[in-house]
């Protein structure tokens, strides 16, 4: 039991189950707002119709660009399209893309943020908010940054490609392992963590074989939101900033990226997580045998997911400039971050070796 820690629950609303997207119309009356921007990205933009049908047609317009890794220059002109159509308030449906733009839009011009997230990517209820510009992925985090209502509606997950559902979920995972060792974390994180963790790693293998299993796809769900909390509430360390930084200046997309990266962030930190914190991570993890670093190794292979950088487009002769780049700003984590180590992982994550801890 820890001696002392500091909790402070996020104030987020979630309406969570089956068939919640109908409660869409009276979470915005709720809001005092009638005149919604719809967003979403080109991908998605028949569900942003589907929205206007709900609200028959009662919105300020559909915004679908939104594009990974929050680009700046596309919040500044969905910013206009807002402005420009009076907008009351701002609904996303989507991943990880859509409702990054949400935040970046709602956090500059103040209006309120319904979201209703259809993947797994969990930054619908935390108040951090990642951009690029110039090549550049910057992070921020403040109270306004977080959405008014999470919708979280089962129903919008049965038709999510098997590939993209366990890519999503590991990435949701990603959140929760770091928040289990993060410098600020606390027993009720700890509890969140484990919990969604446990949820994803069952749920994932059901559903890379039966991707329309709706019990699998209700737990995944939930996980993914525990493991949203955890990101929300706790700082991210030497995983997270290796993603943001191959994706940010290289383009890679992000829930692959954490697939591939998070067994090698875990095995490079493992030496100095306590070891109770590794058992427990390992005791959630079927298939570990007692050890959370071969539980990862076991999930990713069991799911089917790429496992290499370089099927993701990134470079071998960019190594190092990544590690560099890794390495340009200081954070905290539980290992010291250097070079030689981390630029091995980083090679290692290119080739789809399999994690091993002797970096």
């Amino acid at each position: 039991m820890a001696s002392h820690f500091v909790y402070s629950p996020n104030p987020a609303r979630v309406i969570f189950g089956t068939g919640t997207l109908n409660e869409l119309p009276a979470e915005l009356s709720r809001l005092n707002a009638g005149k919604p921007l719809v967003l979403s990205t080109p991908g998605q933009a028949s569900r942003a119709e589907s929205i206007s049908n709900l609200l028959q047609g009662k919105i300020a317009g559909i915004y679908s660009k939104a594009r990974m890794h929050t680009p700046v220059n596309v919040t500044q002109e969905a910013c206009e399209e807002a402005t420009k159509m009076q907008a009351d308030a701002l609904v996303s449906i989507g991943g990880g893309s859509t409702i990054g733009l949400g935040k970046a839009v709602s956090f500059r011009i103040g209006l309120p943020h319904i979201t209703i997230p259809t993947t797994y990517a969990g930054s619908e209820v935390t108040p951090v908010l990642g951009e690029t510009e110039n090549g550049v992925k910057t992070t921020k985090s403040d109270p306004k940054i977080l959405p008014a209502t999470v919708i979280y509606d089962v129903d919008l997950t049965l038709t999510l490609p098997a590939g993209l559902t366990a890519t999503s979920g590991v990435n949701a995972m990603a959140h929760a392992i770091e928040g289990l060792y993060a410098q600020n974390t606390n027993p009720v994180i700890k509890l969140m963590a484990l919990d969604g963790i446990r949820a994803l790693a069952e749920a994932l293998p059901v559903l890379s074989k039966q991707p329309s299993n709706k019990k699998s796809r209700e737990s995944a769900l939930y996980g993914a939101w525990l493991c949203g909390q955890v990101l929300g509430h706790v700082g991210m360390s030497i995983h997270h900033k290796l993603c943001h930084t191959l994706g940010g200046s290289f383009d890679l997309p992000h829930a692959q990226t954490h697939t591939v990266v998070l067994p090698h962030a875990l095995s490079y930190n493992a030496p100095n997580i306590d070891p109770e914190i590794m058992a427990a991570l390992a005791k959630a993890l079927p298939g570990s045998e007692g050890d959370a670093v071969r539980g990862l190794n076991v999930l990713l292979k069991s799911i089917k997911v790429d496992r290499s950088l370089k099927t993701l487009g990134f470079k071998e002769e960019d190594i190092d400039k990544a590690a560099e780049l890794a390495l340009a700003k200081p954070y905290w984590n539980p290992r010291k971050v250097e070079q030689t180590p981390v630029r091995e992982l980083i090679r290692r994550a290119w080739a789809g070796e399999d994690a091993r801890a002797d970096l």
